[in-house]
């Protein structure tokens, strides 16, 4: 079981306790706040220690509580923050302004103040006197190019009208506030530091390990972002990079790459960037020839070694590639890619298993060429299997993570230059389709929406779409008009595929209810009244269902379904995924 050291403190005792040796270290993000919170910190603090504006209602046993303070030693000694390094930065500033404050008095009171609070910002000798050079916070934040100025301010007091860092701007802010402290409440004054230092209330939490505190982070913290792998990876890079002494051209070239990834993924869980390393850690794995259908914790993985495969030159190189590649994906990049692949890739993006995403990632870093490119044809072929597989897949074999043992075995074989043919996974046929014929595609089912996208985009007359339109299932047949007409003999057939298609959202919310002959209006797009124009839909299928039919019958249902069903298992049949091929 870890060890954890718990006790709840005032800021006195523990910055001015002679162990304190804070280091904010290279993975954390930089100080972020701003003076709204500054406003919000000092407003709380001065209601605490000065209530309804009397310093004779203060209650000495009353304590004002900030927050947990979680840390470890390193190997160094140095008490590594993993959370409240706002917090504690921002106190810091605090502190140093009210030094400033007492730079001229004499009276015994202001002086000893002034001492309490050298004592909290550097360190002390042997005679417990301070060493003005020696602060008792650092910060090695890699991506934080203010920081020396954050302890310039400590060290010095100094701080000039061109300083614009957040840093400088709150500290700025602070000495404003002690300012007019000192003007309106004289009396005030030398109150407000000491009950800051011995009733505001800090829970240091130390760890016995980086990871026992990051757990800890992420149990405790509501409101902050806790810090994600990525940001672990990034200082394992930075040291690697500043040994290189290329730790400038590194923090541009995270700093990039960050803005980047931020456009194009939006996971669930996690950040972007620990999307981008998932997607790497695929091809790593399958170098490794990792089969096994347990997928480690991305940290766990990268940290094997010591983070060896972080200090390689070309990890960085390959993130950047990859990273450029998903952004042409998002894109729709025609100078990268053909417009049918680019088709391929739409469909993609309404699979039923985000696993598509790791196994492109894979084909994509074995099979690129020295500019980053792929072989257009290829690709295609490789797309197209793909599709045909995970889609028959989702249904055959349902389950969110019964894909892993086909996707994985595969993505070892396109590293080993071998074709994709999910030989030990092949389907039967005729079992397919009556599969496929039992299914209930309910809107609420992914494959439902997946289905319906292939068969539209199967049509080579279907133009690309841009990624960012919204489309829904539309009911051909409308479930209001069997509600009126009861005209279907099985309502069944109201939630088939054949009875089902793909519609922009806009067209949609106005077309849901009405009579076929209605909806053609909306589809094929109309000039109202006020000669605004209605632009119809993009989903060249359901515009030929249009031209063809007048009425949409359950004839016309089961024939649209059956067509849907059958087209897909000859889909199947032409990327040799069935048995008998």
């Amino acid at each position: 079981m870890s060890k954890l050291n718990v006790d709840q403190k005032n800021i006195s005792s523990l910055f001015s306790d002679k162990k304190a040796d804070f280091l904010i270290p290279d993975y954390q993000r930089p100080y972020a706040w701003e003076e709204d919170k500054c406003k919000t910190l000092w407003d709380d603090i001065f209601t605490f220690a000065f209530p309804d504006n009397d310093c004779d209602k203060f209650d000495e046993n009353e304590e004002y509580y900030l927050g947990p303070i979680v840390t470890f030693k390193n190997d160094n000694g140095k008490m590594e923050v993993i959370d409240g390094q706002q917090r504690l930065t921002t106190l810091m500033l605090l502190l140093r302004a009210f030094y400033d404050g007492f730079a001229n008095a004499n009276d015994k009171k202001s002086v000893s103040t002034r001492q309490r609070i050298e004592k909290c910002i550097w360190k002390t000798d042997e005679y417990d006197e301070p060493n003005l050079d020696v602060l008792k916070i650092n910060s090695d934040v890699a991506t934080d190019e203010d920081k020396e100025e954050f302890l310039s301010i400590l060290k010095t007091g100094l701080c000039n009208k061109d300083q614009k860092s957040r840093y400088a701007k709150n500290f700025k802010f602070f000495k404003q506030e002690i300012e007019q402290l000192l003007h309106n409440f004289p009396t005030f004054y030398a109150l407000m530091p000491n009950r800051i230092l011995n009733n505001c209330i800090l829970l240091p939490i130390e760890a016995e390990s980086q990871n026992t505190a990051l757990r800890i982070f992420s149990t405790l913290n509501d409101r902050g972002l806790p810090l994600s792998d990525a940001d672990i990876f990034k200082a394992q890079f930075y040291k690697y990079y500043a040994k290189k002494n290329q730790k400038n051209d590194f923090i541009n070239r995270w700093k990039e790459l960050e803005e980047k990834v931020n456009k194009i993924f939006h996971p669930i869980q996690g950040t972007p960037m620990d999307e981008l390393f998932t997607r790497y850690m695929y091809y790593e794995r399958a170098l490794q020839k990792i089969k096994s259908s347990t997928t480690e914790a991305l940290r766990k993985f990268y940290e094997k070694n010591s983070y060896a495969l972080l200090n390689r030159e070309e990890t960085l190189y390959n993130l950047e590639l990859l990273a450029d590649f998903w952004n042409d994906v998002a894109d729709q990049d025609k100078d990268r890619f053909s417009e049918k692949v680019l088709r391929r890739l739409f469909v993609l993006n309404y699979a039923p298993n985000g696993m598509w995403n790791y196994f492109v990632s894979v084909y994509f870093m074995k099979n690129k060429d020295a500019e980053g490119k792929l072989d257009d044809e290829k690709f295609y072929q490789f797309l197209q299997k793909t599709t045909a597989f995970v889609w028959t897949y989702a249904v055959t074999n349902p389950g969110v993570n019964a894909l892993r043992t086909p996707i994985y075995s595969e993505m070892i074989n396109i590293v080993e230059d071998k074709d994709v043919t999910f030989g030990e996974f092949k389907f039967d046929s005729e079992k397919v389709k009556s599969m496929f014929n039992n299914y209930v595609f309910s809107n609420n089912r992914t494959i439902t929406k997946s289905m319906l996208t292939w068969w539209a985009f199967n049509k080579e007359e279907q133009s690309l779409i841009p990624l960012e339109t919204t489309l829904e299932i539309e009911h051909i047949f409308a479930r209001k008009r069997q509600e009126t007409e009861n005209s279907l003999s099985d309502k069944k057939n109201l939630e088939v595929l054949g009875n089902k298609a793909l519609l922009e959202k806009r067209i949609n919310i106005r077309a849901s209810d009405y009579r076929f002959s209605d909806k053609i209006k909306y589809y094929k797009g109309f000039t109202n009244a006020k000669g605004q124009i209605k632009e119809g839909t993009k989903i060249y299928e359901l515009s030929s269902v249009l031209s063809s039919n007048v009425d949409f019958t359950e004839t016309d249902i089961q024939n649209r379904n059956s067509n849907i069903i059958n087209t897909f298992v000859d889909f199947l049949k032409q990327n040799g995924l069935t048995k008998s091929e």
